[in-house]
């Protein structure tokens, strides 16, 4: 799951939207400083007022204003400086769909399939790529490019309109990147939803403490937040997707409790090492993952995939995501069945066009162990898995999850292996030591 740009994502956008017109509660309007300081930017403090009309979109020179002034209020509560000014553009959502989106190769994109039906999240019937594209083209209201040092605004309606809430998202993500640089791509998908823990959990906060203010320090015009742009949104992946708008804020906001910002500037280097981390804060920043990695035990037909033959991490987030979705263990992030996660590698295979994976997992102890391999089979029985006995479960082939699994544990570790028939369990990943 990786995405080159920073995204507002609409589930998890909420309060009041518009511009405020007005300064703040002593009125007035300070003079220009000597040179630019925390709270001003490009020409307007952080409460003036301004004349604009919002009500049939913005035209260019409207724009500015209220990207300058947004710029100087996001300075004022964050306590970090601008370094240069940021572009803004608004362009539609179909303009988005059609543009926006980098496709992957054919052996990443397969590969990246077997993760998410690892998952039970996307089945044999769907192709996670083009489920990506129809999600984030649903659900994006905007999005900040490190690449291009811009902020495009996704407008549903047919003038230039701008979500205020969105736009400051944005710009706290080109506050991030101009202050500690945002462009890094985590390796694994949990260390990616981690690091966006922080990248879009202070976003989200921040945005959040910018709209408290209207009406109390700042005037704002209400309106109804940005309304996506359809319904193609598939509730599993969007679930994944939303964690770091979700947790992060509250994870930053601890951080901010112990340290202050500066504490929350720390988080960027390093990030956190987990959803775990994320998700429970009082285990950040030392309980981390011990490292799993999966000994090849394949057949001769059987190979691991060039895209990254070591595998991916999913998370404690995802698999609770995975069995909340399934039915296996209520939590939106964490539950009992979760809590105990200590690592997880995923490895894809392939023979031909027949795929199957490795999951490895480990677990703090072995009731947590049990408790994961329960709730996995329990997710398994959604699907009307059959027991063969020794630990292999079938799922008919009529389901988008239609293959054969073998599901042990041994001690605090719990490994699944996939495959499309039992006779090809084996092939995948053989009991026997290689």
């Amino acid at each position: 799951m990786k995405r080159a740009i920073t995204l507002a994502v609409l589930v998890v956008l909420a309060g009041c939207s518009g511009f405020g017109l007005g300064g703040d509660d002593t009125g007035g309007t300070t003079a220009d400083p000597q040179k630019d300081r925390i709270g001003w930017e490009d020409g307007y403090w952080h409460n003036d007022s301004l004349e604009v009309n919002a009500s049939d979109g913005l035209n260019e020179s409207e724009l500015d204003m209220v990207v300058a002034r947004a710029m100087a209020r996001v300075e004022r509560i964050r306590g970090l400086e601008f370094e240069k000014r940021v572009p803004v553009d608004i362009i539609s959502r179909e303009e988005y769909r059609a543009d926006s989106f980098i496709e992957a190769n054919e052996t990443e994109s397969k590969w990246n399939n077997q993760v998410w039906e690892a998952l039970l999240l996307v089945g044999e019937d769907r192709n996670i790529t083009e489920v990506f594209k129809e999600t984030y083209g649903s659900a994006v209201l905007g999005y900040y490019s490190s690449a291009e040092e811009r902020i495009v605004v996704v407008s549903d309606g047919d003038e230039a309109d701008i979500d205020v809430g969105t736009l400051v998202h944005e710009l706290v993500h080109a506050l991030q990147d101009q202050q500690f640089g945002i462009d890094e791509t985590p390796p694994t998908q949990d260390r990616q939803l981690a690091r966006n823990g922080v990248v879009e959990g202070e976003a989200n906060l921040l945005e959040r403490r910018y709209l408290d203010r209207c009406g109390q320090e700042w005037a704002c015009i209400e309106s109804t937040p940005g309304g996506g742009g359809g319904t193609s949104l598939d509730r599993g992946v969007l679930t994944v997707i939303s964690y770091p708008y979700t947790v992060g804020p509250g994870f930053v906001e601890e951080i901010r409790d112990r340290g202050g910002w500066e504490a929350v500037s720390d988080l960027h280097d390093p990030y956190p090492a987990s959803t775990e981390q994320v998700t429970s804060p009082s285990l950040y920043p030392d309980e981390t993952p011990t490292g799993l990695d999966v000994p090849d035990r394949s057949g001769e037909q059987w190979r691991r995939f060039d895209h990254d033959p070591t595998g991916d991490t999913v998370g404690q987030a995802s698999m609770q995501v995975m069995l909340d979705r399934n039915g296996a263990a209520q939590g939106r992030y964490l539950s009992s069945a979760t809590a105990g996660w200590d690592d997880d590698v995923v490895v894809p295979y392939r023979n031909g066009e027949r795929h199957g994976y490795v999951w490895a997992t480990e677990w703090d102890s072995r009731a947590d162990a049990r408790a994961f391999q329960a709730a996995y089979l329990d997710a398994l029985d959604s699907h009307d898995a059959r027991d063969q006995g020794n630990g292999v479960y079938v799922v008919p082939e009529d389901s988008a999850f239609g293959d054969a699994f073998h599901v042990t544990r041994n001690g605090d570790r719990v490994r699944i292996v996939n495959a499309p028939t039992v006779d090809e369990l084996d092939e995948v990943h053989s009991d026997a030591p290689a």
